[in-house]
């Protein structure tokens, strides 16, 4: 939140290595009262910590506490907040990042009682993406989340940044995005920032629609890359396309949907789009915020699903990856687990016809990969050549519209295509097939 910015995305980047990093403290709870996924792990605090280092942060301690229910007041027990107070002054930190969502009046108390900025795991991601997002659509699909996030959480939580930031110093981790100015506004122009923001999605999705009637009008199928974040998506749409897109292994290292043509059998053509990658306990405010991009997902004529088999916890991810398909209305389309990293995996998934192991990085698997693509897209339909008279021309309307047309050749004696038609079109053609 750069200070005066009216846009998240048009503050500094993430990561100046001029800068000191931020250290902080990470603090998980995980109490029996509370639904297994959004208990703090071991394992999610190692991702918190990745999340940390992406934010351009450094984790110097943490600390999980297991309790029978979340102390109203302050989330974790009084007397692990008193040990948290002595590791900050012990320490000279920075910061506290909890692995779990705070309410509003939670997070205050903790800020006054530790004298420091806190920030949850929902904050932390918010504010990854403040400093990722290039597009304009990204930057405010990212300003609304943050809007939506920060608004029941106005009070009192800029004290630390303007104490920190008086002396001309940097926006620190967690304060990236709409501007001190605007959080000190009334309640009704974020509102109304809010408002207004939705309506530029609206004419973000109004767009794309068109676009993609004007896709399904050129009868190219959409394949879109979904799966966690880190998973390989973009080493995968590079090896696919022999595109040079820029892959990292940092989290979220792709915001922006990107798309990029590819032809599975050298002849049928498709779209293939890479989108951001899902992470477990994705707040719910960037869900919402990123259905203008993750709705590519609900129109898509194929899912690959990309799962880094070597991660040993493939298994949990590839789950949060399908309840988040399902909560953007994408679970019925059809769809392929790639298992990807096989090269290097401790154990080797069965592969099966709608899945496949790969190495993006080396090239294995991607000629069998192809295979299951073209299937999948021609599923229940034929590939016709067909030579229809210019007496006949008026079918090539309906052609167009119900077969997906690959070439299409005016000759002396007729129009020549190469199309790929389902069943129901075909009995109306056959006369003309060669």
């Amino acid at each position: 939140m750069t200070h005066g910015s009216d846009h998240p995305a048009g503050g500094r980047a993430i990561e100046n290595t001029t800068e000191k990093k931020e250290r902080a403290v990470l603090v998980g709870l995980s109490a029996a009262s509370m639904e297994p996924e959004e208990r703090s792990t071991e394992t999610t605090l190692a991702e918190l910590e990745a999340l940390l280092e992406t934010a351009g942060g450094t984790a110097e301690a943490t600390v999980l506490q297991n309790r029978e229910s979340p102390e109203p007041g302050t989330f974790i027990g009084v007397g692990k907040v008193r040990e948290i107070k002595e590791l900050i002054k012990a320490q000279g930190l920075d910061l506290v990042v909890f692995d779990n969502e705070l309410s509003p009046s939670q997070m205050r108390a903790l800020t006054e009682e530790l004298d420091v900025r806190v920030l949850d795991r929902s904050g932390l991601i918010l504010d990854i993406f403040a400093g990722r997002a290039r597009s304009r659509e990204g930057q405010l699909q990212v300003e609304l989340a943050q809007y939506k996030y920060l608004l029941p959480r106005l009070t009192g939580m800029w004290r630390h940044l303007v104490r920190q930031t008086a002396s001309g110093g940097t926006s620190p981790i967690g304060t990236r995005g709409p501007g001190e100015t605007q959080l000190e506004s009334d309640r009704r122009h974020i509102r109304r920032k809010i408002s207004g923001l939705e309506q530029e999605l609206e004419e973000v999705r109004r767009v794309r629609g068109t676009q993609r009637r004007l896709r399904e009008k050129n009868s190219i199928p959409v394949i879109a890359l979904v799966g966690y974040t880190n998973a390989g998506k973009s080493t995968l749409l590079n090896a696919m396309t022999g595109e040079s897109i820029h892959t990292g292994d940092r989290l979220f290292d792709t915001l922006d949907t990107t798309t990029r043509r590819y032809s599975p059998d050298g002849v049928t053509e498709t779209l293939v789009s890479d989108t951001v990658g899902f992470i477990r306990k994705l707040p719910h405010q960037l869900v919402e915020a990123f259905k203008a991009t993750l709705e590519e997902l609900a129109e898509a004529d194929l899912l690959l699903h990309v799962i880094d088999v070597s991660n040993p916890d493939w298994r949990e991810q590839a789950r949060i990856t399908q309840d988040l398909i399902t909560q953007l209305d994408a679970a019925s389309t059809p769809r392929i687990d790639v298992y990807n990293k096989c090269d290097i995996a401790a154990e080797r998934p069965q592969e099966s016809e709608d899945s496949v192991c790969i190495s993006a990085a080396t090239g294995e698997g991607l000629s069998r990969l192809g295979e299951l693509i073209y299937k999948a897209l021609a599923s229940g339909s034929k590939r016709l050549k067909l030579l229809l008279p210019y007496a006949s021309a008026k079918l090539l309307e309906p052609l167009h519209r119900d077969c997906r047309v690959i070439s299409l050749e005016y000759k002396d004696e007729g129009i020549e295509i190469d199309a790929l038609c389902p069943a129901s079109v075909y009995r109306t053609i056959k006369e003309y097939v060669i």
